[in-house]
């Protein structure tokens, strides 16, 4: 799962067509839905810091984990809501640790996907309802299956701009269910001189039900699906998909001892 190394310092600029405003009114929507308004949040595989900040700035105390120091750096020098910066912690989501519960866990940009053994998500699902107040809520999404057979396997996806430029290979491998992702990046540092790195990335591509198995496994119980961050419940063609599930299993009389 060691990715963004290099790829950090450019992320922002090359993922400028993610709409984080919009993905996070949806996120507040919902929790507000389930009774959450504020409180301590965590934001897993936050990345950049992005929508840790947006969560910030609608009243959320964040905390933030990721496992790349680089794109952590650059969280880290964001402007956090109400404070100076939001809680950062380096760690790897397959086993991460908190101080305390929080109120809510989001996880977004198909940071799920990265977990590509079955076994392995199914105990950072169990984390998470470990780390969740009694009835706690968790909001992720991933991409489906279907994206990455039938939409973005075997394709190229190529992008050219004044200072930075990337290649993006797709290979899917339908026994084993992964995406493979070759990507190179291009990026001017002076005048006519670009600096060319690379890295692989590989997701798996999961079903809905698939999800709702693991999530039972690790004690959460499934709340609702949609497609993307639309109204509309998730279909069998959705691409991406949001889910959200409550923490089961504690009490407040346990957690107050």
């Amino acid at each position: 799962m060691k990715t963004y190394e290099n790829f950090a310092r450019v992320y922002d600029e090359l993922m400028d067509n993610v709409p984080y405003e919009e993905w996070a009114d949806f996120l507040q929507t919902k929790l507000e839905g389930y009774g959450i308004t504020d409180g301590l949040m965590l934001d897993l595989a936050c990345g950049t810091g992005k929508l840790t900040t947006l969560m910030a700035q609608r009243g959320f105390d964040m905390i933030g984990v990721d496992s790349s120091v680089d794109m952590l750096q650059i969280a880290r020098e964001r402007v956090c809501g109400k404070v100076e910066s939001c809680l950062y912690l380096l760690q790897d989501m397959r086993e991460f640790e908190l101080y305390g519960t929080v109120r809510a866990v989001i996880s977004v940009c198909d940071s799920i996907n990265y977990v590509t053994e079955e076994e392995e998500l199914a105990q950072v699902f169990a984390l998470v309802n470990n780390y969740l107040d009694p009835g706690g809520v968790f909001l992720f999404d991933f991409n489906t299956e279907h994206k990455y057979r039938d939409l973005m396997g075997e394709s190229v996806i190529a992008e050219d701009r004044d200072d930075v430029s990337f290649i993006w290979y797709n290979e899917y491998d339908e026994e084993e269910h992964l995406n493979y992702i070759d990507l190179s990046v291009f990026v001017q540092e002076q005048g006519n001189l670009f600096r060319k790195f690379q890295e692989q990335h590989v997701q798996k591509g999961y079903t809905l039900d698939r999800m709702k198995k693991l999530l039972d496994q690790a004690g959460l119980t499934f709340l609702e699906a949609w497609d993307g961050y639309t109204a509309e419940p998730a279909r069998e063609d959705s691409e991406r998909i949001v889910i959200a599930a409550r923490e089961r299993g504690k009490k407040v009389e346990a957690l107050a001892k």
